[in-house]
């Protein structure tokens, strides 16, 4: 019996029983496309190398063969696939096929690396990319490098669809029992019936190679094993920000209190966020020497999933670390929480034992002094914890931190170029400093500053924070851009 005939019994039997067949199926032979149909525009779909390669205008291309009448419910679902910089593509399940236009049934996966400069300001520049469920369950990282093939597997069982990328997890969603979606998306979900799969041809200068296309069919009456979000307020404000292409990253993260990387990386795949894990340097504050930072990040492996930061502590930091050590970190931010006052007392303002106040005006002239040097001339990507007071005047925050105060500081970033961390663990800068910063086109970041694992949280604040301002994605400052 030839394998094409085998192929077809194994995936009959599994289309009559139910039953999972534990065998990969070939669904491309390199050297044609047989059981593969491309909508509008087919001449976009060439092969090149033993792969199927985007070349044109958008297209997509369906598989409509014999296997399992191309109705995929529960599956494993397997492709490597190379980018070149720039190229946008994706990997559409539980999709049928269409005349023309962008797969109105089921889930992109999203096969996107890297992407260009915007040939004009205010022009759409894509931040959902590669291991993304699109707009659905995003990745705001670039994961894998350009130019180098990669594997790509998905994963649904029951409600629940799982993207892995090289074998790492990468997306985890499992759609509750009442679904939102924009009006114009209403078929983004999983399909009783199943579906079949299809690759993106985004646009001519998108160029994509795909090869290794395989299957293994799961069993119908699989449970979902993931969790659905239970908040579906919540639910519904994370997904129409990830609709609207808005990157949603805390560039503040540590590993303390308990919390691992994995933590970190399980509540970023819960609701679709991406996490910077910074690392305190300074004195008696974490790495003090050169020497001891360096022997750190030589063993540290990051997660592809996670950026990698340097949270400088104190002002002695430029003396303690060279710019060679500084360069090994994806971005670097400090706030103004440990300085030194006039009469010569170096405070670490969030303990009270080192803090003299004093003169609450006397302190804040102080402090705003000390926040617009920090700003302007040491080498930071990001000001955080900003407009923090000790706890002896914070009562007094919104008579402290006057127009003059505020607008010297926002000075100082708009002359300097650092982002501005808005701090959900602590909801500051309150919505008066933003709206100064927001309106003088200051770049935000997001960041909680977590002292253990369950203080992570949401993100509530900086959520709360794009709508009442009316920040885009434009507003917001994203490691490499």
């Amino acid at each position: 019996m030839k394998l094409k005939q085998i192929t077809i019994s194994l995936f009959f039997f599994v289309a009559i029983t139910g039953c999972s067949t534990d065998e990969w199926i070939s669904l491309f032979d390199g050297k044609s496309l047989e059981g593969w149909t491309a909508n509008e525009n087919a001449s976009s779909w060439i092969l090149e190398d033993g792969a199927i390669v985007t070349a044109g205008e958008r297209s997509h291309l369906f598989y409509t063969g014999e296997v399992m009448d191309h109705k995929f419910k529960n599956f494993e679902f397997s492709v490597d696939v190379k980018t070149t910089p720039g190229s946008n593509s994706g990997i559409y399940i539980h999709t049928g096929f269409q005349d023309e236009g962008w797969p109105a049934k089921g889930y992109e996966c999203q096969v996107f690396n890297s992407a260009n400069p915007p040939a004009n300001p205010g022009d759409y520049v894509e931040h959902k990319m590669t291991g993304s469920i699109y707009a659905i369950r995003n990745i705001w990282k670039q994961v894998v490098p350009d130019n180098e093939w990669f594997n790509y597997r998905i994963v649904v069982e029951g409600k629940t669809v799982r993207t892995y990328i090289n074998d790492m997890l990468a997306s985890d969603y499992t759609e509750p029992s009442e679904l939102w979606r924009p009006d114009d998306w209403q078929g983004r979900r999983l399909n009783d019936e199943g579906g079949t799969f299809a690759f993106q041809c985004h646009d001519p200068g998108s160029k994509v190679a795909y090869k290794n296309i395989r299957v293994k069919a799961l069993a119908d009456d699989l449970q979902s094993p993931g969790t659905p979000p239970d908040d579906l307020v919540f639910e519904e404000q994370i997904l129409r920000l990830a609709t609207d292409n808005f990157p949603l990253i805390d560039l503040h993260t540590h590993l303390k209190g308990g919390m691992t990387e994995d933590d970190a990386l399980d509540q970023a795949r819960k609701y679709g966020y991406t996490y910077g894990i910074a690392v305190n340097c300074g004195l008696k504050m974490g790495f003090e020497t050169d020497e001891e930072l360096n022997a750190f990040v030589d063993n540290y492996k990051p997660s592809p999933f996670t950026w990698f930061a340097m949270q400088a502590e104190g002002r002695e930091w430029l003396e303690l670390f060279t710019p060679e050590s500084r360069e090994r970190f994806d971005y670097v931010f400090t706030d103004a929480m440990t300085w030194t006052n006039d009469d010569g007392l170096r405070m670490r303002t969030w303990l009270t034992e080192e803090t003299e106040v004093g003169d609450p005006q006397d302190f804040m002239e102080q402090l705003v002094d000390r926040i617009v040097t920090i700003v302007t001339t040491e080498p930071i990507d990001i000001y955080v914890n900003p407009t923090f007071l000790p706890d002896e005047i914070n009562e007094l925050y919104e008579t402290l931190w006057t127009e003059e105060r505020m607008d010297k500081v926002v000075a100082a970033l708009v002359e300097s170029g650092v982002a501005l961390e808005i701090n959900n663990g602590r909801k500051i800068p309150g919505p008066a400093f933003l709206k100064k910063a927001h309106e003088a086109g200051v770049k935000f970041t997001f960041g909680t500053n977590n002292v253990r694992a369950e203080s992570l949280g949401r993100m509530d604040y900086a959520i709360r924070m794009i709508g009442e301002l009316g920040l885009t994605p434009a507003d917001m400052w994203i490691p490499g851009n």
